[in-house]
């Protein structure tokens, strides 16, 4: 029978540094005389951080200017910000232009979704095997729309056990894009990429995925485990789309768990 044990993990299957405040939103809040906009932090608790103030002849440009930032947020599209930024006075501009540059000028693959940023809903569990009780769990999440990241790792005594995160969402990605909403780590060269748009004969895209991750851990590789919602258009956010397990497999060995036993 599988043994299943949850452990409290700070940083342990991301495999990469994890920055100290991230962004996660912009909101604003108005007056009869002013609106001021703040940015919510996350460091890991909740931190309100001052950005500008729009003044009362502004105030109807709350709404998209405060949009417009949380726009950016998510697909980083330039032009688009800059249309908004053209209707502000040039002063909050400036200033929303330079808070972006010092404190967003990089977005983590997978963080935002047209909805907002996406949220860790269980930072992680531990399986000891994969097995019905793995397929079980990942089922349950995979029906209820919920992002997955899964990777395995090499216990002090050689045993091999797989991490699990559950996020609040899958993340889109546009139809031609390159099938991942999880970096790529730069330790380690990628081997191979399976996806659940291969589906293995007889088996779907959960067991699939699950087949194909213990395969390539058996050669002592190590594994990723993501899903993704494929857009059915070119573009972020948009149009319906296509629910997807996606497998990296790198030419590297399993790394050791980063946690105590």
């Amino acid at each position: 029978m599988t043994v299943l044990t949850r452990k409290r993990v700070l940083l342990p299957f991301l495999r990469h540094p994890v920055r100290q405040t991230v962004v996660y939103s912009f909101i604003a809040h108005t007056s009869p005389g002013r609106s001021r906009v703040f940015a919510l932090r996350k460091d890991p608790g909740d931190r309100l951080e001052a950005v500008t103030t729009l003044g009362a002849s502004d105030l109807h440009l709350t709404e998209e200017f405060v949009g417009g930032l949380n726009s950016f947020l998510a697909d980083r599209d330039d032009a688009v910000l800059q249309a908004v930024l053209d209707r502000v006075p040039g002063p909050v501009a400036m200033a929303a232009r330079q808070y972006l540059k010092e404190n967003c000028a990089s977005s983590e693959l997978g963080a935002f979704t047209g909805y907002g940023p996406v949220e860790v809903v269980r930072e992680a569990v531990y399986f000891s095997r994969i097995g019905d009780e793995l397929e079980d769990y990942l089922e349950g999440a995979y029906m209820i729309g919920l992002g997955i990241r899964m990777s395995n790792e090499r216990s002090s005594d050689g045993d091999i056990g797989w991490v699990l995160q559950l996020r609040s969402d899958e993340v889109s990605v546009p139809a031609s894009s390159e099938p991942r909403t999880w970096a790529l780590p730069a330790e380690a060269p990628l081997l191979r990429t399976w996806t659940s748009e291969q589906p293995l004969v007889g088996l779907g895209p959960v067991r699939g995925a699950l087949e194909v991750a213990k395969a390539a851990s058996a050669e002592g590789r190590w594994v990723r485990v993501h899903t993704l919602l494929r857009s059915d258009l070119d573009v972020d956010f948009e149009g319906s789309g296509t629910s997807e397990f996606v497998v990296d497999v790198f030419d590297a060995p399993i790394p050791p768990s980063e946690l105590g036993e």
